[in-house]
């Protein structure tokens, strides 16, 4: 009997003992397990960031040549990634692989990494020299439109200074016997006589003089309506005109107007032209 309860109590020792080698065992391999799924877990989460990555630079990336390449290793990444979500914990063999491939994956994103960062301070350099050569561009703009502007006033004042000016304008109405009267109805011609001025930047040369005669009412007095000349941009008509040459010095001009029509006395006027400036004016009275 006591052999009996002896080798019933060996043999639930031996259970037990193999019970806790079994549980201990079995605790042992879920550890074991779970520390393959950390480690799977961890180079999944790795090949996740890569792919974000590549994602970036090619979202930034105006190269289309780079952009393709980083499209190709994104693929391979996201592949990597994929079969790393998908295998066993337990299937080592093909995890170290595949952190293998990983880490391959990796050493060519560092390589990317340096030549992307070299383009990018290449397009900085690039940037700046644009933002050099646009204010060079400008600065070189703003000093030729003030030169043009320089240009435009000196030649304006040339142009002013050039202009020829009819000066001691004087009006004689005279009778046949050409002496200075005052009535109306004893006149028989007016004496226009006026100097144009000496001026050394006037353009020398043959120049027609043109004269008007105004009315009181603003009409000017003509031979013919055909007689007109160019001021500003119209055709106006003249009372007289001489043809003179000039040479820079004062030169005297007279003309003479045949008084022909009927004149009313008031408030005279004669306009002087050529080169097409107006170059004096002097208005003169008439008694009935």
């Amino acid at each position: 009997m006591s052999l009996m309860i002896l080798a019933i109590v060996v043999l639930i020792l031996i259970i037990a003992g193999a019970a806790y080698y079994i549980f201990h065992q079995k605790t042992q391999m879920d550890e074991l397990v779970m520390g393959y799924e950390l480690d799977r877990d961890m180079w999944e989460d790795e090949a996740n960031e890569m792919s974000l990555q590549y994602e970036g630079w090619m979202f930034n990336i105006s190269n289309d040549s780079l952009v393709a390449q980083l499209a190709t290793e994104q693929a391979r990444v996201q592949r990597l990634q994929e079969e790393l979500r998908t295998v066993r914990a337990t299937d080592t063999r093909r995890i170290n692989e595949l952190k293998k491939e990983l880490e391959t994956l990796r050493s060519i994103m560092r390589n990317y990494v340096i030549q992307i960062d070299s383009l990018d301070q290449a397009n900085k350099q690039l940037q700046k020299e644009k933002q050099e050569a646009v204010t060079q561009y400008r600065r070189a703009s703003s000093q030729a439109a003030n030169l043009q502007k320089e240009k435009e006033q000196l030649t304006e004042r040339v142009t002013l200074a050039s202009r020829l000016d009819a000066t001691d304008i004087q009006i004689n109405p005279v009778n046949s016997r050409g002496k200075t009267v005052k009535k109306i109805k004893q006149m028989q011609q007016f004496v226009v006589s006026f100097r144009i001025a000496k001026n050394i930047t006037a353009q020398v040369g043959e120049k027609t003089v043109y004269v008007r005669i105004m009315r009181p009412d603003d009409d000017v007095l003509v031979k013919s309506r055909a007689d007109v000349f160019a001021f500003e941009g119209k055709e106006i008509n003249y009372s007289m005109k001489r043809i003179i040459e000039y040479d820079g010095e004062e030169a005297p001009v007279t003309l003479y107007w045949d008084i022909e029509e009927f004149l009313s006395p008031g408030e005279y006027r004669v306009d002087i032209f050529t080169d097409g400036n107006h170059i004096g004016r002097k208005a003169f009275s008439l008694e009935g």
